[in-house]
């Protein structure tokens, strides 16, 4: 479907397009048009994005609403749809919104879009690397940054999708628009909601985190891929010299994206990943790492991309006394945690120049679930069957340390089925034993790695 056909389907008929910018025409773009909140009680009309001393030649420093510097889980919905309610994991971070309020609400993010004759910033791409099950990904949003954040981590060619345009998902994100909860249905003055008829999501109010444009289309792959037959996975991946790859499941702080980076061996992805019948393959292009006390020796190739064209770096303070513009990326203090402690970094995958060929791998002969138990309770390494898997994996154990969260004085045990609870639109059982079958048909081996304490609780 041609672009102006789908948006005047969508009602948008009086509004500019900006379509498949290049990154160079994006960076300028949102540093001059941009525009929004940046700190509480301040104006909505403040820049929010800005360069360095190296200019379009290195990184765009992109500073998000104070009260939106992560995921809005509780403000994330599903439509409650008749032919799909059952299948859906309904849960906190993963609500039920009425058909007809989502009809009566976009109708009135379109009317504000055309009224404001509002410039919306367009991006085609892709959610997976492979087209066996990728979908073609349409960003449409007001600011220039998300489109550039779609260009950074998603692919932008696959070939051989069959029936390309009965597939197309769209995001419309629009920041300007404020949602009132009891003219709207919404639980606050925003809404991220994911509507799996119509294939679109909208972002509604301020919600100007750049991970919800890929989080959000990673909910839809995980309801996608098990439609399928094939296993979504909140894991990183990589492939050894003999071709031998391994996926690593873990939540923040285990170690995933650490050993994923492994030298000696070519990443296939470090985040969000799909088993099929084809092996593992990399359903985004970029990576989207944190970088709050950032080692920049045991993390090299995030240190260098640090400085490099086309990144984006979200919500790491300004240093005192020098202006943005004046300021060596290398310089900025990675330990500051005055604006937030989920300090980001978004960066394509071509800055690794140690990336398995595609993004894929064989089927793993490797499964590893990373815990970091901070009670000492569990071994270092466990050598798990079929049904201990599943419960592991369903389980999705690690502990919170303390010192790592601001009241947090002593560990604390957190649990995310299938290491990724929040993203999982099916119910966690779904997972699980596709996780199971592919495992034991592939005659892979799955170990349950500690690296947290043993023999004694941390302290």
């Amino acid at each position: 479907m041609e672009l102006r056909e789908q948006l005047n389907q969508l009602g948008l008929t009086d509004v500019t397009v900006k379509h498949n910018l290049s990154k160079d025409v994006l960076f300028k773009e949102s540093i001059g048009n941009d525009r929004g909140r940046i700190r509480l009680n301040g104006p909505f009309t403040d820049q929010k994005s800005f360069q360095t001393k190296l200019g379009v030649h290195g990184p765009l420093l992109y500073y998000t609403d104070p009260t939106c510097t992560g995921r809005p889980v509780d403000d994330t919905f599903a439509v409650a749809l008749p032919e799909i309610k059952d299948e859906i994991w309904g849960k906190n971070s993963f609500k039920a919104f009425d058909p007809g309020e989502l009809q009566a609400l976009f109708k009135r993010v379109i009317t504000h879009l055309n009224q404001r004759k509002a410039s919306l910033y367009v991006q085609d791409v892709f959610a997976g690397s492979d087209p066996t099950y990728a979908v073609p990904y349409r960003f449409v949003g007001e600011y220039a940054v998300h489109a550039m954040f779609a260009q950074n981590m998603f692919p932008k060619h696959v070939d051989g999708i069959e029936e390309p345009e009965s597939k197309l998902w769209t995001m419309l994100n629009v920041q300007s628009f404020t949602c009132d909860p009891e003219r709207d249905g919404t639980l606050t003055q925003r809404a991220v909601v994911i509507d799996f008829k119509n294939r679109l999501c909208l972002v509604a109010g301020r919600a100007d985190y750049c991970g919800l444009v890929k989080k959000t289309m990673f909910t839809v792959m995980n309801f996608l891929l098990p439609n399928q037959g094939f296993l979504s996975m909140h894991c990183s991946g990589n492939t050894g010299p003999s071709g031998d790859t391994a996926i690593l499941f873990g939540l923040s702080g285990t170690g995933k994206t650490t050993l994923s980076a492994d030298p000696s061996r070519t990443l296939i992805g470090d985040d969000e990943t799909a088993w099929t019948s084809n092996g593992v393959s990399n359903l985004e292009d970029g990576c989207y790492a944190k970088l709050i006390d950032l080692d920049k020796h045991a993390e090299p190739i995030i240190a260098s991309a640090l400085s490099m064209k086309g990144t984006i770096i979200e919500n790491v303070p300004p240093l005192p006394g020098i202006p943005l513009e004046e300021t060596d990326p290398q310089d900025l203090d990675l330990t500051d945690r005055s604006i937030t402690e989920n300090t980001r970094f978004s960066y394509p995958l071509s800055c690794n120049p140690n990336v398995a060929e595609g993004a894929s791998g064989d089927h793993p002969q490797t499964i590893v679930l990373l815990t970091a138990d901070a009670f000492g309770v569990l071994p270092p390494v466990s050598i798990l069957e079929g049904r201990d898997v599943m419960y592991h994996f369903v389980q999705g154990f690690t502990a919170r340390l303390a010192g790592t969260e601001v009241g947090l004085v002593e560990p604390q045990a957190t649990f995310s089925a299938c290491f990724g609870a929040p993203f999982m639109a099916h119910r966690p059982s779904v997972y699980a034993k596709l996780l199971r079958e592919k495992m034991e048909n592939n005659r892979a081996r799955c170990i349950l790695l500690n690296t947290g304490w043993t023999g004694g609780p941390a302290g």
